[in-house]
């Protein structure tokens, strides 16, 4: 999927933010929950332009540049996030704690992104093939929404950028049902109602 989404993960109690299209992790986020952490530990807060000004980081961030290319942005607007690469980010959340180097790096053997990219090339592909068989395509949109939304409820998610990989990849799998049984039934409502029953 191309179009870049914002996913949430939880870090002690904290929400941290991961790109969907770069991968990129908010850096500004893991501070935020580091010095959480940090915080009921006794430790002082830590500073990321410190970490930046290092000259082992300086030293490293040159290494991932010069095999990854851009490793590191900056997003402005509403909400100021520092974006980094996920290598980097793994160096970052060592620095500010071992502890959470480990909930870090399970994350990168997760398929969380994957299941997200995953569902969202299946909802436009449900999409098509529900639209090719609807009956008045000037009332599509309101259709696609409600079944988007029994879709959602179905997997019990809240919204789909912090919806977990499973509840994801139940989404796909839903979406990919839909697909097939609209072109098969060329019935919308029947195809929709089986696939969601049936999963």
């Amino acid at each position: 999927m191309k179009t870049q989404v914002v996913m949430e993960r939880k870090l002690f109690g904290n929400k941290i933010s991961q790109q969907s299209k770069t991968e990129f992790f908010s850096a500004t986020d893991l501070v935020a929950a580091g010095d959480t952490w940090r915080a009921i530990n006794g430790m002082k807060r830590f500073s990321m332009q410190e970490w930046f000004r290092r000259s082992s980081t300086k030293e490293f961030m040159n290494e991932l540049k010069n095999k990854y290319g851009k490793i590191k942005s900056v997003s402005r607007g509403k909400q100021i996030h520092t974006w980094v690469h996920p290598l980097l980010f793994i160096d970052m959340a060592l620095a500010i704690s071992p502890k959470l180097k480990i909930e870090v790096y399970e994350w990168l053997f997760d398929h969380l992104i994957k299941s997200r990219n995953d569902s969202g090339n299946s909802y436009k592909e449900m999409s098509g093939y529900l639209y090719a068989h609807h009956p008045n395509k000037q009332t599509f949109h309101i259709y696609i929404s409600k079944v988007a939304i029994k879709i959602k409820r179905k997997v019990d998610a809240n919204n789909w950028e912090s919806a977990t990989e499973e509840q994801l990849k139940h989404r796909d799998k839903i979406h990919n049902d839909i697909a097939i049984l609209s072109d098969v039934l060329r019935d919308n409502n029947q195809a929709v109602r089986i696939a969601i029953d049936r999963n």
